[in-house]
């Protein structure tokens, strides 16, 4: 396994820019930003950010934590209930992205915006707002070829853009914002989809860009990034600012505790203790393709008992989806092999997997969970409605009254809230959208069930049901592979808990080794040198 603890290409500090003193007078404040959605969500509360100019300065935390949300407000993306915006010492107004690229001000999403069918001119631009059919073309072109040249931002500017690799499509995408004159360049974790390599040349190009004046903020979860490339740091945690660093002198050990923070482990219910038995599921060098085709699940080794719950922490965009739609049947398996009860799962469906004793509670319910114009009723059996419980003599005909009765006792048995079982299922609140997604795949009485971000999304009420839920569960043998990208379940929930970190796992921990700041340094890539096993 290679090794995590060093920054990328060498020593910490090779990409840093001239340092910025400390003390030097902000360019950038952002000031009490407080963000209450409107069903009530506090996704920002009180939230200070202050950034030097020509600065390279990280947004470090966990998933949900903020980071997003405050640097799309910067943008003018989203609006704030409260605070101050300044720049310069001078308050602006940024109601829109039109408004922050007039203050040069500019964004490059995690997930790009550009035309695939289109080449790279073209998409830079559209990104000025222009015509494609232009008489400025020729001008266009010179003057992004001067823009290439003074930042080391090289891309072919007339190969479509679906043609090019990732790292080069991103290129693309920062050149495309740089030529609207932005002073301040916001990264949304641009290295989630790089190579190393084209990390290192990301790295050298901002740190350029820096030594030029550009001012930069890269919102990460990676503590290797944060100490190799920035200035300072302001970490975030559930809506709040945690803390601001000068990079000189941090410890990955410090900005970990501030990311993850230093509290008691959740309490749970009782856990019942069971004989280990021959494993349930057992996964072995299994290796999964992302959308991309590049490697998304590395190499991956793991087994999971009956009446454990063993969970994979880590940030998400780290392979944890690739890995359970691989194990659930929605996505092929590279190479590797995986065995459930001790037959063999490569190739099997969903549908198969299901006769064999795996259920699976999707991350996204509204995509894979649920037909949200479907009724409860007809939620209640999708995935089973082809059994022959639930069928009337001829092929493809439903009995309803078996229907009903059993969405009946699948309500009350996991309470659900719904008005009637004729209600449509998008009417219901998402806890109880969930709990119906859960309790239908319980009911299926699995031998195995994956379990992925189960209570994302959810208020305290609905999160306390479903983990009882899941821990019920184990208590009754069964195995769980919970996915969640919220540290404190898997602390709450776990018997074994995996770190996955670029698609890989780093160490997998028993219970009586779980420590807030150990899988903290895991989760920003930070390898402790001990063995997963």
């Amino acid at each position: 396994m290679p090794d995590r603890s060093a920054p990328p290409a060498g020593a910490a500090g090779q990409y840093k820019p001239v340092s910025v003193l400390a003390g030097a007078p902000p360019w950038l404040e952002m000031r009490g930003i407080t963000k209450v959605y409107p069903n009530g969500t506090r996704a920002l509360e009180n939230v200070d950010l202050r950034v030097a100019k020509g600065e390279i300065h990280g947004l470090l935390g966990e998933n949900g934590a903020g980071k997003s949300t405050l640097m799309k407000i910067l943008s003018g993306i989203l609006p704030f209930t409260s605070g101050r915006i300044l720049l310069g010492g001078r308050e602006v107004s940024l109601r829109s992205t039109h408004d922050a690229l007039a203050h040069g001000i500019g964004m490059v999403h995690q997930h790009f915006s550009l035309v695939p069918t289109f080449n790279a001119l073209d998409n830079i631009i559209l990104g000025r707002g222009a015509s494609l059919a232009s008489p400025d073309r020729a001008a266009a072109r010179k003057r992004i070829q001067r823009l290439m040249e003074e930042t080391g931002l090289h891309a072919p500017l007339d190969i479509p853009i679906e043609q090019l690799p990732v790292g080069t499509q991103q290129r693309i995408e920062i050149l495309k914002t740089l030529d609207r004159n932005v002073d301040l360049l916001i990264l949304d974790e641009p290295t989630a989809v790089l190579t190393p390599q084209e990390t290192d040349q990301l790295f050298e190009v901002l740190n350029g860009l820096a030594a030029r004046g550009t001012t930069i903020i890269l919102i990460t979860h990676k503590l290797r990034e944060v100490l190799a490339l920035t200035n300072a740091v302001t970490v975030l945690r559930s809506g709040r600012v945690v803390g601001s660093r000068l990079t000189e002198g941090a410890t990955a050990q410090d900005l970990a505790r501030m990311m993850v923070g230093t509290e008691r482990l959740p309490e749970v219910k009782e856990r019942r203790q069971h004989e280990k038995t021959e494993p349930v599921l057992r996964v072995a060098g299994l290796t999964v393709k992302g959308d991309g085709g590049q490697d998304a699940v590395k190499n991956v080794s793991f087994e999971i008992n009956a009446g454990e719950i063993f969970a994979i922490a880590g940030v998400t965009g780290n392979g944890q989806s690739e890995l359970i739609e691989a194990l659930s049947g929605l996505r092929p398996i590279a190479n590797g092999r995986a065995y459930l009860l001790g037959h063999s799962i490569n190739g099997k469906g969903p549908r198969e997997l299901y006769r064999m004793g795996l259920a699976h509670v999707p991350e996204d319910r509204h995509r894979l969970g649920m037909v949200a114009q479907f009724s409860v009723l007809e939620n209640s059996i999708l995935g089973v409605h082809h059994e022959p419980r639930f069928r009337r003599g001829l092929p493809g005909t439903l009995h309803w009254g078996k229907v009903r009765r059993y969405a009946r006792d699948l309500v009350h048995r996991f309470q659900v809230v719904t008005p009637s079982l004729a209600t449509p299922m998008r009417s219901l609140s998402g806890g109880n959208q969930q709990k119906l997604v859960v309790g239908r795949e319980l009911a299926k009485s699995p031998s195995l069930i994956i379990a992925g971000q189960p209570t994302r999304g959810l208020d305290v009420g609905a999160t306390a049901a479903i983990r009882d839920l899941l821990v019920d569960i184990r208590n009754e043998g069964k195995a769980v592979l919970l996915v969640s990208a919220d540290l404190d379940e898997v602390l709450a929930l776990a018997d074994r808990v995996a770190v996955m970190y670029e698609g890989e796992i780093l160490a997998i921990l028993e219970r009586h080794e779980f420590d807030r700041e150990r899988i903290g340094l895991l989760m920003g890539g930070v390898h402790d040198g001990s063995a997963a096993g």
